[in-house]
């Protein structure tokens, strides 16, 4: 074990990925039915594409949450930062499709006679804490986590308007007798303006690399790709639908 190396990759997305825009979207929807009643149930599922966010899913809970739902959902994606041609958080088309919790798949829930509770649905998950980083996650999702962090937060204070909330990091490192030595590549994706050229992009998000990883790593220039597909100015779900679900392992 001592002796070998090897490498491993991890993605991270920004808070305006279209998926993680419905992420959010359901996230809100479920915390106001859980402060308007602690027990309440929400099964909430949200699609965003161009110019429009459909919300579906069953519910159960005080009745007066619903017609909220496009305001929290119109806040979400403010928030976010998206007031832009193609998805704006004032002239988006929502669509509000909650409706009650199935009384069969209540069952699966309810308490039984004898204090028994289901889940209501099954299935298998597995994880750890590691000591890679401060945060108890494995280095390189942490790494990836950092990059779009900071830039998002220059992006919303004014420090860097020319990013778009959409963007994406891939970190791959270099492992040596399972401790992360070094960086090996670096992809990031970020959505800009349309007046800058992409040599532009690439020297604005080198910062933020070179912050997100600790003293004396260093990266060749040829390792870090910088909007590999060219010009990235269309994004989020005007660029590519969302759904939500696909990148919750963000939120770890």
């Amino acid at each position: 074990m001592s002796d070998k190396t090897w490498l491993f990759t991890s993605e991270s997305v920004s808070e305006g990925h279209p998926d993680k825009v419905c992420d959010r979207i359901s996230d809100a929807v479920l915390d106001a039915y859980l402060a308007a009643d602690p027990q309440a149930r929400v099964a909430c599922e949200t699609l965003a594409t161009t110019d429009r966010v459909v919300i579906a899913g069953e519910v159960r809970g005080p009745g007066e949450v619903r017609q909220h739902v496009e305001e929290l959902a119109r806040e979400a994606i403010r928030d976010i930062g998206y007031e832009q041609k193609g998805f704006s958080w004032k002239t988006c088309a929502v669509e509000n499709l909650l409706h009650e919790q199935s009384a069969d798949i209540a069952m699966g829930v309810d308490e039984g006679d004898k204090g028994e509770e289901g889940a209501g649905d099954q299935g298998i998950m597995f994880g750890y804490a590691c000591n890679e980083t401060d945060e108890l996650m494995p280095a390189p999702i942490q790494f990836s986590h950092r990059i779009l962090r900071h830039m998002a937060e220059d992006r919303k204070s004014g420090a860097q308007p020319a990013f778009g909330p959409d963007a994406k990091s891939q970190v791959t490192l270099k492992y040596r007798g399972g401790v992360p030595v070094g960086v090996d590549t670096v992809v990031v994706s970020t959505q800009h303006a349309e007046d800058v050229t992409q040599d532009d992009v690439r020297e604005m998000v080198k910062p933020y690399i070179e912050r997100a990883f600790p003293p004396g790593w260093s990266l060749p220039d040829e390792k870090l790709i910088v909007n590999p597909t060219g010009k990235f100015v269309i994004g989020g779900p005007d660029g590519d639908a969302g759904l939500t679900g696909r990148k919750i392992i963000v939120d770890t």
